[in-house]
């Protein structure tokens, strides 16, 4: 498992993280102070405090891990 802290500040971006993570088949968790969602739902992602940046839990390891990183690097901060 690997965490990533990431900025899902607007609107457009949720739908593109979602989008692009939903084709992989590993799990991602988003973690923003004592909750817990699945990093796939929209509905979910917008129940949490969006104007501050987010832990992305990724369950992968291995190539599918780089492949992972490969697109979730432009939402990552710092």
């Amino acid at each position: 498992m690997k965490t990533a802290k990431i900025s899902l500040n607007s609107i457009d971006k949720v739908k593109a993280f979602v989008n692009e993570i939903s084709k992989f088949d590993c799990d991602f968790d988003l973690v923003s102070g004592r909750y817990v969602i699945d990093a796939k739902s929209i509905m979910g992602i917008f129940s949490l405090d969006l104007s501050k940046p987010i832990d992305l839990n990724i369950h992968a390891d291995g190539s599918a891990l780089d492949d992972v990183m490969a697109v979730v690097s432009k939402y990552v901060t710092e």
